[in-house]
């Protein structure tokens, strides 16, 4: 009975969607910054191209399949917790239904129904959909409705590797006197895109999102250029 229950289909929900959505603004930006440092750090270092393009490419591989396997591995964990909670309730209801009953009730009230009015909402709700009712109250989850780990892995995969590819083409295929302005301004503009989308998404503050990729790019070049130096 539960395998039958975690095997119910609903569509991908707008959270899920989102989720995807964030998973890969998070994995370009991860790609930019974490390609532009280590190129910063060789290019410093040497002067040979196809020492720095091999160093960026490898960076970016590794960025990419990393942010892959983490999404992978902390949606599938929530995706867990969620099938959880779902046989978790459906036993519940077989040993403690009044009791489940009650939360659909005190969810009611909370909203400013009348006890009367919340008390019949309830008992139609968890006479039809008991389960789905039950799991929608007190989890906010929609029955047969996960987040998906493979979604999230491949969003961050395809990002990281979009992201990282701006200061990598920017480094590599720019003419030498003017390879660090290039590639600094391909960062700059990739990061103030990423921290803008992030924004959007998150119904924050672009203005400040913008400006804060911006400092955080800015000065994780720095502190790469220096470290090159000091190589």
């Amino acid at each position: 009975m539960d395998e039958k229950i975690l095997k119910q289909k609903g569509k991908p929900s707008l959270e899920d969607k989102l989720n995807t959505l964030r998973a890969g603004v998070l994995g370009s930006n991860d790609g930019i910054l974490t390609v532009v440092g280590v190129l910063f750090s060789v290019a410093v270092a040497t002067t040979d191209q196809f020492t720095i393009f091999i160093a960026g490419l490898a960076d970016l591989l590794a960025c990419a399949f990393s942010m892959a396997s983490g999404e992978y591995a902390s949606v599938s964990a929530q995706r867990d917790t969620e099938k959880a909670a779902v046989i978790t309730e459906n036993e519940l209801l077989k040993t403690s239904f009044a009791a489940e009953l009650n939360e659909v009730v005190k969810f009611y009230q909370a909203k400013g129904v009348s006890e009367k009015t919340a008390q019949q909402i309830a008992e139609d709700l968890m006479h039809q959909k008991p389960l789905e009712t039950i799991i929608n109250v007190k989890y906010n989850l929609k029955l047969g409705s996960y987040f998906n780990p493979w979604n999230a892995a491949f969003s961050s995969l395809f990002s990281a590797s979009a992201g990282g590819i701006f200061p990598l083409a920017a480094m590599t295929l720019s003419p030498d006197n003017f390879k660090w302005i290039a590639t600094i301004l391909a960062v700059c503009l990739s990061v103030s895109l990423t921290g803008y989308l992030s924004a959007r998404l998150g119904n924050g503050l672009t203005k400040i999102a913008i400006f804060r990729n911006l400092i955080v790019g800015i000065i994780t070049m720095i502190i790469h250029y220096t470290v090159g130096i000091m190589l």
